[in-house]
């Protein structure tokens, strides 16, 4: 078969549910189906999901999927799991849920955390800092959101789950063992565990001194393979129940980082990526390992066992536009919102929105800062409102590429991803905030399963890449308007200084 008629079972697990699709590998998704799953919230910063309905809706998915859009199992050569990362799935050895998924943002684990490396240096003991730095490039956040967070956790405060885990396993990856039984992760799933030597990318294991001083059980973490690599083939049992043939092989789980990078073509040393999702972030390729501790940027191991990706994270994108709708125009979708930001002019009649709903990572690392609207008077309108959500965004994005421009050298295009991105309006002010052409990957919001599907592509020898920039289709590119650059200028000199001025009440108020 050629490759318009050889498909990969992609998976993107986001944060609201997995999104199920078969994906040619041609890069055509032929189908795919979006299935909401809640996230339940407790005491103590608790935040957890049922990792056995993930699984339970990808098997009817997939069944579904295969009914509705014809595609035939025989000519599913691969599958391919994507998304969220940083959270923990604990699981027996035959990879079975032994408790619910622990969540990216549950901080639960933060008291252990502090114990174990927490210090005045930054929330951390130079000692511990310098040598996770000099290893790996990142370091596990004493806030406790994080898989080592999450394991501190579950060994101290739940040692009936904790007793009863064989693996501590990413997301990916257990959707992965679901397929195949075999537990297994690549140095990309587990990056957000900051456990290996990144210093020498074809080491094979996690570092022991990173384990030691992170006080964790070395026996729970799974295998590591090649970042790309088939783990196997799926699982007999599991092909004659979802439908798809036998000889499908499966490919290392990957973050969705990774699947945004190889879904937007920005593969390349240097080309940048945008991600407008719930959350955000600006990546490329980075040749050497490399870490801007100040601004919460860092390289991680890449697209295969020999590169680096940059990474960092913005915590509320998509997400405030979100909150707005579902607590200030619950009587509007998405689409009408923006068309409401549409009537007001470029600034927002000098509104300022600061996105900053549940803290933030990059460029400051702050769980404490909180948004808001500055700058309001009587003659502010809803439309104001609105667009003021949508630059409040791209103003944090513009901070951020500042950092990146800094760690990076970089003056080319950017490619735009993410659901956000499907809104003309935010992707034409992001590129007149940020000064720079953007362009927008065509059906942006399947950008990450499309990417989930080539990078499969790729680890099956189907697919070279250096032509992903160029399989890649667009729909939009957008320019900066010069006549708007002063007005954003001229806002974007205050927003940095709202943080710095208000950073104090931020802490006073959240204790």
């Amino acid at each position: 078969m050629n490759r318009a008629d050889r498909v990969v079972l992609a998976v993107d697990l986001g944060t609201g549910g997995p999104k199920v699709g078969f994906v040619a590998l041609d890069g055509t998704v032929l189908w795919s189906d979006l299935v909401a799953v809640p996230t339940s919230y407790g005491p103590g910063g608790a935040a957890v999901q049922d990792a056995g309905l993930w699984w339970a809706i990808i098997r009817d998915a997939t069944r579904r999927g295969l009914a509705e859009s014809r595609v035939r199992g025989d000519q599913v050569a691969g599958v391919s799991i994507t998304g969220q990362w940083a959270s923990t799935v604990p699981v027996d050895a035959d990879g079975r849920p032994v408790g619910p998924c622990v969540m990216w943002m549950d901080t639960r684990g933060a008291p252990f955390s502090r114990k174990a490396f927490g210090g005045r240096l930054q929330g951390y003991r130079p000692r511990a800092l310098l040598s996770w730095l000099r290893r790996n490039g990142g370091i596990p956040s004493p806030s406790g959101d994080d898989p080592v967070g999450h394991m501190l956790h579950l060994q101290h405060n739940d040692p009936a789950v904790s007793g009863a885990a064989r693996w501590y396993l990413e997301p990916v990856d257990y959707l992965s063992m679901c397929f195949t039984g075999r537990a297994a992760a690549s140095r990309a799933s587990m990056m957000g565990a900051w456990l290996t030597d990144n210093r020498n990318l074809a080491l094979p294991d996690y570092d022991d001194v990173l384990v030691r001083l992170a006080g964790i059980d070395r026996t729970k973490l799974p295998p590591l393979v090649p970042t790309g690599s088939i783990i196997a083939t799926v699982a007999p049992a599991v092909a004659a129940e979802l439908g798809i043939s036998p000889a499908a092989q499966v490919v290392t789980g990957t973050p969705d980082l990774h699947s945004a990078a190889v879904g937007s073509g920005a593969v390349r040393q240097g080309e940048l990526h945008l991600t407008i999702s719930t959350t955000s972030w600006i990546s490329c390729p980075v040749a050497v390992k490399k870490t801007d501790a100040f601004h919460q940027l860092a390289t991680v191991p890449g697209l295969d066992p020999s590169s680096y990706l940059l990474v960092n994270n913005q915590d509320t994108a998509g997400r405030a536009l979100q909150w707005l709708r579902d607590n200030v125009f619950g009587e509007l979708d998405y689409d009408a919102l923006t068309a409401l930001a549409a009537g007001a002019p470029a600034g927002s009649n000098g509104v300022i929105f600061t996105p900053w709903l549940k803290g933030e990572h990059s460029p400051i690392d702050d769980r404490n800062a909180r948004g808001g609207f500055h700058n309001l008077s009587l003659d502010t309108t809803r439309a104001d409102l609105v667009r003021a959500v949508l630059e409040g965004v791209a103003f944090n994005s513009r901070w951020l590429l500042e950092c990146v421009n800094r760690f990076t050298g970089n003056d080319g295009p950017i490619r735009i991803v993410g659901g956000g991105a499907r809104s003309d309006l935010w992707c034409q002010i992001i590129a007149d905030v940020c000064g720079r052409t953007c362009e927008r990957v065509a059906d942006p919001l399947n950008a990450q399963l499309r990417g989930a599907a080539l990078f499969a592509g790729i680890g099956m020898g189907d697919v070279d890449r250096d032509e992903l920039r160029d399989l890649i289709p667009l729909d939009g590119v957008f320019e900066p308007i010069a006549a708007n650059r002063a007005v954003y200028d001229r806002l974007f000199a205050e927003f940095p200084g709202l943080y710095t001025a208000q950073k104090a009440m931020f802490a006073r108020l959240a204790r």
